[in-house]
């Protein structure tokens, strides 16, 4: 089985360069796509109706905003679009999809470059999420994490790492959040099969940072550590355009 996740920095962008063929040609059985920014009822019917997938979608209540999808052509147990906190569901930043033996959570992550009240609402969320994903581990059930979490772990996970000490995305705090989900018994799925530099899957659309590769790993798949077994690769689709970010993806048997 091979999932892929990607931020596509609005989907009805992405739709305009190309992403039903691209995803037509990739053939992911799960395609878990994050900053959707609409609704359901904004999207055409091709995004909605694509063959041989079925589609589920969450939208913040603010419009053009955040919002997740899932494109799975495995059918789900049960798909959940509600978030325990209800000031997080407001936004709608995950999708729960229970395919019996393990459960995918797509997440896009808040951004806390903001505001300090905006940094705050990230690191809680952090905090009921990692609560939330134990709480299904804990019953009993696998759990895999894909998503843009924004922020990089290590210094190896960004093009220059001094100078964004400082700034939200790379702040000792956010890091220390990525160390906690490690050891809550989680797994970063990319590192156990390239431990090499320079893997980003973000890049700063301003300065055309992409030209030069500066850019930042802020995406990730997670499994539990119970899952790792059935893992075959972890990767990284530098090479796909059409968002800031890149997709990323990893196969289970």
């Amino acid at each position: 089985m091979r999932i892929i996740s990607w931020n596509v920095n609005g989907i009805r962008a992405a739709h305009k360069k190309g992403f039903l063929e691209w995803l037509d040609q990739e053939s992911p059985d799960i395609m878990c796509v994050q900053e959707t920014k609409a609704s359901e009822d904004q999207l055409p019917d091709a995004l909605k109706e694509i063959p041989g997938y079925t589609s589920y979608f969450i939208s913040a209540e603010k419009k053009g905003y955040s919002g997740v999808a899932v494109f799975t052509k495995a059918k789900p147990e049960q798909v959940t679009s509600s978030f325990p906190a209800e000031s997080f569901s407001k936004e709608g930043r995950v999708l729960a999809v229970d395919y019996g033996e393990f459960v995918l959570l797509n997440v896009y992550f808040p951004n806390g470059k903001s505001s300090a009240e905006r940094l705050q609402y990230k690191m809680d969320f952090y905090d009921d999420f990692l609560d939330y994903a134990d709480g299904i581990k804990n019953s009993g059930k696998h759990v895999v994490i894909c998503g843009d979490v924004n922020t990089a772990h290590k210094e190896i996970d960004l093009a220059r790492s001094k100078a964004n000490e400082g700034t939200s995305g790379f702040l000792p705090i956010e890091r220390a959040w990525i160390d906690k989900l490690l050891e809550h018994g989680y797994v970063d799925t990319l590192r156990l099969f390239n431990q090499e530099p320079d893997q980003y899957t973000y890049w700063d659309m301003i300065t055309r940072a992409r030209d030069r590769n500066v850019g930042w790993r802020i995406d990730y798949f997670f499994v539990n550590e119970g899952f790792v077994p059935r893992l075959k690769t972890g990767f990284i689709l530098a090479d796909v355009m059409g968002s800031d970010h890149c997709p990323i993806g990893i196969e289970i048997d």
